[in-house]
């Protein structure tokens, strides 16, 4: 899970993380120490989404979207109700792939 945490992002101990070109549309930042998954961000735009895990207050976060919601896997379904969006959905926002 992941929170969208805008363009205006700074991070601390960034020569600890490294960036892998993911797809034609993100990249991916990894802690280089241990192999964590940080965030992924968004080419066009430099938006981040970051990992819910590295904030320590997490009381204030509302669950209110899923994304690729037709790509999860049949198995497994949130309770609570939630914006639901599909690949095509998500790409139209953020720009194709």
């Amino acid at each position: 899970m992941e929170i969208d945490c805008g363009t205006d992002v700074s991070i601390e101990g960034e020569e600890n993380i490294t960036v892998y070109d993911s797809s034609s549309w993100a990249e991916r930042g990894f802690c280089k120490k241990c192999g964590s998954h940080l965030f992924y961000r968004i080419k066009e735009t430099q938006q981040h989404m970051v990992a819910v895990g590295l904030f320590e207050d997490q009381e204030n976060f509302v669950f209110e979207s899923q994304v690729f919601i037709d790509r999860k896997p049949s198995f497994y379904s949130f309770s609570n109700k939630t914006n639901n969006l599909t690949e095509k959905e998500i790409f139209e926002m953020y720009g194709s792939p």
